[in-house]
């Protein structure tokens, strides 16, 4: 336990320097696992363990036993019990057990003008309604239905909670993000894609009704703000976490006018509240590097895909860099080949610090052959080992 303590005090050091300009000692890195992918990879049926977590634990600690990580190594937990009680149609279960996001909509064009005068009432009068059809119900029975899904989310979390800790102190973690310090929001042009107006709605209004969608965007912006902020901002130890989705679909003119904006507003509140910002930058930015760079210093960065020198030498002296590494590679490739691509990746991006080293993505699931496992624990052995500064 001692031997524990001291490791996770090394490591949160780690993260404290990156996000502070610091050089490290080495290079922090991460898993980057989801928790069907670690249910599959324990030995365990996908479906029936999201369903019955008494199965959690022993994959938590399978995990943490074989994939190196300085930070908890399962990211995204998803459990299907509240999203059934609320009848959910954006985020639903497929029949293999794992839990999806289709395109819905929840928020007709009709509505806007509604959704500008009051976000907040348009969201809980007529939006979530849709979304979840089981609050489509008298007051009574819809307080019902929202406490019984509230109480299956925070059993579902106290859970979690509690094994993470467990596992933070058998196998010394680091604790940045800390759970008060710690929050999920999106860019507003992303929340109304999202589940308000789905891919294929907002991108027919940016055409026919451009004025309603900037001022959509200007409207919800406090609601995200707030959503972003945890009980306690933090700019070292603290981190709100922010899926960016739409922008590489957009021509670059769209981007500048209705998706920028609001995001930077967003960005820039939550760092002047003294809360550090965690981007995971989805599909191909490079067109928007020079935006990005605008942003508050130090903002985390985990690029899915790019170029990694060039976004090394035009973003990694202000913001800290992560992602890069083809989770792709790591199906297909060798285990040679696989250490060659984080020894490359670690010789351009560690230089000057700023660099957290993580896949492209997380994995998702297990290939029949194991392949993906085994080359993914040799290239975090081999960051571990070689990561030194």
């Amino acid at each position: 336990m001692a031997d524990a303590a001291k490791l996770t005090a090394e490591k949160t050091q780690l993260f404290r320097d990156v996000k502070t300009g610091k050089i490290p000692k080495r290079v922090p890195f991460n898993a980057a696992l989801t928790l069907e992918f670690a249910i599959e990879y324990a030995g365990y049926d996908v479906k029936r363990s999201l369903w019955d977590t008494e199965n959690i634990e022993a994959v938590y600690d399978r995990i943490c036993r074989d994939f190196p990580s300085d930070l908890f190594p399962i990211r995204a937990p998803r459990f299907p019990s509240f999203y059934q009680i609320l009848g959910s149609r954006p985020i639903v279960m497929s029949s293999s057990g794992f839990m999806q996001h289709p395109d819905v909509e929840g928020m007709s064009a009709d509505d806007y003008d509604a959704f500008i005068a009051s976000p907040y009432d348009c969201l809980l009068e007529t939006i979530l309604p849709r979304l979840y059809p089981e609050l489509d119900a008298p007051p009574a029975q819809r307080a019902l239905v929202f406490a019984k899904a509230m109480r299956a989310y925070q059993d579902e979390t106290n859970t979690l909670v509690q094994m993470k800790a467990k596992m933070t102190a058998k196998y010394g973690y680091s604790t940045i993000p800390a759970g008060q310090s710690s929050a999920m929001t999106e860019a507003p042009y992303d929340f109304l894609a999202d589940f308000l107006r789905g891919f294929r709605g907002i991108s027919s209004d940016i055409r026919r009704r451009p004025e309603k969608v900037i001022a959509a965007c200007e409207a919800v912006t406090p609601l995200l703000i707030k959503k972003g902020l945890p009980p306690v901002p933090d700019l070292v130890d603290g981190q709100t976490f922010i899926p960016l989705h739409m922008a590489p679909y957009m021509r670059e003119k769209d981007f500048e006018k209705f998706y920028w904006p609001s995001f930077k507003k967003l960005v820039e509140a939550l760092h002047e509240h003294g809360q550090c910002v965690s981007l995971f930058v989805e599909q191909d930015w490079t067109r928007f590097l020079d935006y990005l760079l605008d942003l508050p210093e130090n903002t985390i960065m985990r690029f899915e895909y790019g170029d990694p020198k060039t976004i090394k030498q035009k973003l990694g002296h202000k913001h800290v860099l992560s992602g890069f590494y083809p989770a792709t590679l790591l199906q297909t490739g060798t285990k040679e080949q696989c250490i060659d691509k984080a020894k490359e990746l670690l010789e351009i991006l560690a230089p000057g610090g700023r660099y957290i080293f993580d896949f492209d993505k997380n994995l998702l699931t297990v290939d029949a052959d194991g392949l993906l496992a085994r080359n993914s624990i040799a290239v975090l052995e081999y960051v571990s080992l070689n990561g030194n500064y």
